[in-house]
């Protein structure tokens, strides 16, 4: 039919426009400020108290942390290969430059002090760092297997607690500085019965807000910055005990001269020692690995799917790191926690870091009085909150969810880096996995070096897979995928193979979803005689010659109430976990967070058109600052209307905030009530005032916590980001029926009218 073909034409160039890639350079600056600069600002918010945090936990001056974000900024930007990250110190560099200064200030300190040579370490790793992007060793990460990487983060988390619960609960650092990870752990008794009680309250608080707010059950609350929302309240609090005034000195951060106290220019004097080189290549290689592994993370989170060059990257932290060492400050990478909120935030271009690092430098220029009244101890507690989310209980059962080999060598990694250092606790980590793989079939020939065959046409590609697929020759296997992403179909036999792990499933997935992307298709097959270490899809998984995998599906109870519910209203069940593919790509929900995979979905045809129910995984944030939330979700399709593409969600101040980056807030002037209940954003404006009638309006003004999209004339309907029970599914789907029936008594009217 000619006016449906015209339609989605209309709505075609309509979404074009809206995922067109953003201009970099100037022209990006001129067509993004707005939205990049509001994104810089509540980054800002976030990055001053961690900065100043780090910077303190690191053994250097508050300042310097600072100092290190504003160069990431303001400098970094004009280089960097990624567009959504933010540069800046990092918590996971703490326990590095602690003990850089520490053990480097022994050797000579009659020539040079810790920090200066420390310095001299960092900026010695820059060099080598930019070295490696200009020879293109970004693909240096995918050589560590997740749980080895992960165990060495969580290590470090635990020796970040270790010290700052101290901290928090008022005893002085400088008694802490020569104590080991254990010592401090053991010293946590005597801390608390030797607290100092305004001290304690402050950081207690600052906990409580830090781990109380993602628990508030409101969309909108969800978007302030928690360590903004701890500034609000413990700053008053150190004002009104008169923090400023009493003792103990070290409970309040310290500036002072900020732009006369350049004077840690980096030393080199100790150079000749083996303990110099020894920090070089820690600080190079957890610099590297983190910026690496958040680049990737991030490009994942991005609405437009664009892909970072992780070699210039690389070299533009290197860049980052010498400038900042010259003048005295911390290393940086791009970090996890500020990115995946700088893309939350709606950010478009790398102009997002720059004014992040702009509005840092203005707060150093008239804030330093304000941020003198910040308590240490609420410092430490969001450094807590950090090393809390690196080494939480959820990071143990994710690891053992994905195989109980994962774990072992996920706490291995974790007891060798407290026991001796990062860098042997990750050898042993990469060690252990590689005896792993040994031991479970994988040949030495195939350790570092993939085997397979290729055959492709125009249209297809087979690939067999030989002997193992696993970390240790990802490389190899990551530059194939690369070559393979042209939107063909490609066939993946794995019976020739041995053994094929978790790092290697990982990235077969996102090969996956890239081929779907681009109208591609993707097929594995050979897993019939294999044994999965667990049953989550991501598994390890080894060649077993007398078995036949079975995969046996048991209901839980909530699947067995959906079943009965399924029966009483004529839904067909499928339990089973699937992919969500591209079903819900372009829908606002999909751009704001990642729908993983979609389960227990409930599918019927009635009067209204085919209804689909389905509990769907939503993933927020990436790595260590990944949340997975579990909703149920109402789908419906191939009605009898030709509605236009809109998103329709309850209206607070962080919609109005964001209007500039989510798109305009369409109102209806005769309609107040409702225009200052929902916020309904398209971009077909004249369609939706005429499909949004009175009628409809006046339905939708007695309604609440309704969220309601259209893409392509298909529809989803949520409550609230949780589980439905079955009657709560019953009364969406009533709901349902009465929207499309307002909307349908419209269409009808236009048409006794025309």
């Amino acid at each position: 039919m000619k006016w449906w073909t015209d339609y989605h034409t209309k709505t075609e160039i309509l979404f074009m426009k809206m995922i067109e890639l953003p201009n970099d350079g100037l022209q990006g600056l001129k067509q993004n400020w707005s939205t990049d600069a509001l994104s810089g600002f509540l980054v800002f918010l976030l990055a001053l108290p961690l900065s100043l945090g780090i910077a303190k936990a690191s053994g250097f001056p508050a300042s310097a942390g600072v100092l290190t974000a504003i160069v990431g900024g303001l400098v970094v930007s004009f280089f960097a290969g990624s567009p959504l990250t933010i540069k800046g110190p990092a918590a996971g560099l703490i326990t590095v430059c602690s003990g850089a200064i520490s053990d480097l200030g022994s050797i000579n300190p009659n020539e040079a002090n810790g920090l200066q040579l420390a310095c001299g370490a960092v900026f010695i790793m820059s060099l080598l760092q930019i070295a490696l992007g200009y020879f293109k060793f970004g693909s240096l990460s995918d050589f560590f297997p997740p749980s080895a990487v992960h165990g060495m983060l969580a290590a470090i988390g635990l020796i970040i607690f270790s010290k700052q619960i101290h901290v928090l609960l008022g005893i002085d650092p400088s008694l802490l500085k020569d104590l080991t990870t254990v010592e401090l752990f053991t010293l946590i008794p005597y801390s608390f019965t030797h607290a100092d009680s305004r001290v304690t309250l402050v950081g207690l608080i600052s906990l409580a807000i830090i781990f109380g707010m993602p628990l508030v059950n409101n969309t909108h609350a969800k978007k302030i910055p928690p360590p903004l929302a701890v500034l609000v309240v413990t700053i008053p609090m150190a004002l009104i005990m008169d923090f400023k005034h009493t003792e103990p000195a070290f409970d309040l951060v310290q500036i002072g001269p900020f732009w006369t106290s350049f004077s840690f220019y980096p030393s080199f004097a100790a150079i000749g020692k083996f303990v110099f080189w020894k920090y070089v290549a820690m600080f190079l290689l957890i610099n590297s690995l983190e910026t690496l592994l958040t680049v990737k993370a991030i490009d994942g989170l991005d609405r437009f799917r664009r892909e970072s060059d992780t070699n210039k990257d690389l070299s533009a932290v290197g860049i980052g790191n010498a400038v900042a060492s010259i003048l005295g400050g911390l290393p940086m990478i791009s970090e996890v926690a500020r990115s995946s909120a700088n893309v939350n935030f709606g950010a478009r271009t790398k102009w997002s870091n720059f004014f992040h690092g702009l509005f840092l430098l203005i707060a150093m220029l008239i804030l330093i009085p304000a941020i003198e009244m910040i308590p240490n101890s609420a410092l430490a507690a969001l450094l807590i909150s950090v090393g809390y989310k690196l080494a939480s209980p959820r990071e143990f059962y994710k690891s053992y969810k994905i195989g109980v080999e994962q774990l072992l060598i996920f706490v291995v990694t974790i007891i060798a880096t407290i026991a001796t250092d990062l860098l042997v606790g990750i050898g042993v980590g990469v060690a252990v996995k590689l005896a792993f793989h040994v031991l479970n079939g994988a040949p030495l020939r195939s350790l570092f070096k993939p085997r397979y065959e290729l055959v492709s046409n125009e249209t297809e590609c087979l690939v067999d897979i030989k002997d193992a697929a696993i970390f240790s020759n990802l490389v190899g296997y990551k530059k194939l995928f690369k070559r393979l992403e042209n939107g063909r179909k490609v066939v993946f036999n794995f019976s020739d193979a041995r053994i094929v792990d978790h790092s290697f499933m990982e990235q077969f997935h996102l090969f996956e979803e890239r081929c779907l992307e681009k109208g591609g298709l993707v097929v594995a097959h050979g897993f019939d005689h294999f044994r999965f270490m667990s049953n989550h899809p991501l598994a390890t998984r080894k060649f077993s010659s007398d078995l036949q995998n079975r995969m046996e599906f048991r209901l839980t109870p909530r699947q067995v109430a959906l079943r009965k519910f399924a029966d009483q209203n004529d839904y067909s069940f499928y339990p089973q976990p699937i992919r969500a593919g591209k079903k819900f790509n372009q829908f606002f929900i999909q751009q704001e967070s990642r729908i993983e995979l979609e389960e227990n979905l409930l599918v019927k045809y009635s009067a209204i058109g085919k209804v689909e129910v389905s509990d769907i995984l939503v993933t927020q944030g990436v790595r260590e600052e990944r949340m997975e939330i579990h909703m149920t979700l109402m789908q419906i399709s191939e009605h009898d209307l030709l509605i236009p593409d809109f998103t329709l969600e309850p209206e607070g101040l962080w919609t109005q905030l964001f209007e500039r980056v989510a798109g305009e807030d369409i109102d209806f002037n005769i309609h107040p009530n409702f225009s200052s209940k929902y916020y309904l954003r398209s971009w077909q404006k004249n369609e939706i005032i005429t499909f949004f009638n009175s009628g409809l309006i006046d339905f939708l003004e007695k309604e609440d916590d309704i969220h309601i999209e259209c893409h392509k004339n298909r529809l989803i309907f949520f409550r609230k980001r949780n589980l439905l029970e079955p009657s709560e599914i019953a009364r969406l789907e009533q709901f349902a029926e009465r929207f499309l029936t307002h909307a349908l008594r419209q269409k009808n009217a236009d048409k006794s009218i025309n």
